[in-house]
């Protein structure tokens, strides 16, 4: 009779992990966890400065004729100081080689894990995951912290884009 065919799909690809190639002997270094926070307030600053007259608080005054009530409703612009934030990182770091201003001062620079240049779509991901993690209450902080204790330096919109921040 023979023997029985294998369990499985016999035309399937077999599974196999992914994890990252290591790093050859030329591979750069992984960037430093303090010039990381100190290049990330310089960018936060240079953004801020750009974005700071859009947060004003602005005061619409409101009449509702039901209750006769005038009340002061304040109307903020987070919405275009958020794109305006998204669109800093990832252009300068999709077409800078990988660098914002702030990486830029402190000689470091976003890659693939694999050490090539990190494109506009890793990047993209890596500032859209970063700003959900910022939205959801104290994510922001523990995505920041991540890169205290992950043995690659990485923080959890890294790990999402597959990035690295190494020496430039």
């Amino acid at each position: 009779m023979g023997t029985p065919p294998p369990p499985g799909n016999p035309y399937e690809e077999p599974r196999i992990p992914w994890t990252p190639p290591p790093f050859g002997q030329t591979a750069p270094r992984l960037a430093g966890r303090w010039r990381r926070l100190f290049a990330g307030i310089t960018d936060t600053v240079l953004v801020g400065l750009v974005t700071s007259p859009l947060t004003v608080d602005d005061l619409r005054v409101a009449y509702d004729g039901a209750t006769e009530a005038v009340a002061r409703i304040p109307v903020g612009d987070g919405l275009v100081v958020g794109v305006i934030g998204f669109l800093y990182y990832w252009l300068l770091q999709s077409f800078w080689n990988g660098q914002t201003v702030g990486k830029r001062l402190f000689g470091m620079r976003v890659v693939r894990e694999n050490g090539e240049p990190a494109g506009p779509g890793p990047i993209a991901v890596r500032q859209a995951v970063e700003i959900v993690l910022s939205w959801l209450c104290c994510l922001g902080l523990v995505n920041l912290a991540w890169i205290l204790f992950d043995r690659r330096k990485q923080a959890l919109h890294d790990k999402a884009a597959r990035t690295l921040v190494v020496d430039a």
